[in-house]
C-alpha cells in the first residue's frame, strides 16, 4: 500500500476525449485528488462522482484538480460524464496497470474463477507530487466533503 510521504507513482492514461493525461503534468501547478472507483453507472460510482463534481469549484480554490480512475473505457467515461454532468476528468485504466501501481486492485474468486476489481481508494497528492493522504476502502457517500477538508489543510 502507498502511504503519506510516498512519491506518487507517475502515469499517463486517456481521458474521456481520448487525450492522454499524465500525473506529472500537474507538478508545481496543482494538487491532485486521484480517486479510484469500481465502475461508471453504478450507484456508488454515481454518488461519489456527483459529490466530487459538486465541489470542483471549492477544490479549485485550493489549486486542486480531481481525477477519477476506473477500468471503464473512454466511451463509457464520456457517456457517464454526460449523463451525470460531471465537471472533472475520468481516466480509463482498462488494464488496471495504474490501479495496481496504487494498490487499488482487489481480487476475489467467483464460480471457480479469479476476478479483479478496483477497491475504492483516494490519494491527495500535493504540488510536489508527494502523497499527503492515502485512503483505502472508502465509502462513496460523504467522501468528497471529507477529501475537501483534507485539501484545505495542505496549506
Amino acid at each position: 500500500m502507498l502511504n503519506a510521504g510516498d512519491l506518487a507513482p507517475d502515469f499517463a492514461l486517456p481521458d474521456a476525449a481520448m487525450d492522454m493525461v499524465q500525473l506529472s503534468q500537474f507538478r508545481g501547478q496543482r494538487n491532485v485528488v486521484l480517486y479510484f472507483f469500481n465502475k461508471d453507472h453504478t450507484p456508488g460510482g454515481i454518488v461519489e462522482a456527483v459529490e466530487f463534481s459538486d465541489r470542483v469549484d471549492a477544490f479549485a480554490q485550493y489549486q486542486t484538480i480531481i481525477l477519477g480512475v476506473s477500468s471503464d473505457d473512454c466511451l463509457s467515461h464520456d457517456s457517464f460524464i454526460d449523463e451525470q454532468g460531471l465537471a472533472f476528468d475520468l481516466l480509463a485504466d482498462t488494464e488496471l496497470e495504474v490501479s495496481r501501481l496504487y494498490h487499488a486492485v482487489h481480487e476475489w474468486e467467483a464460480q471457480g474463477m479469479v476476478r479483479y476489481g478496483i477497491e475504492r481508494s483516494t490519494f491527495v497528492i500535493d504540488q510536489a507530487g508527494v502523497i499527503r493522504h492515502a485512503l483505502y476502502h472508502v465509502s462513496p457517500k460523504g467522501h468528497a466533503a471529507e477529501i475537501l477538508n483534507l485539501v484545505k489543510q495542505l496549506g
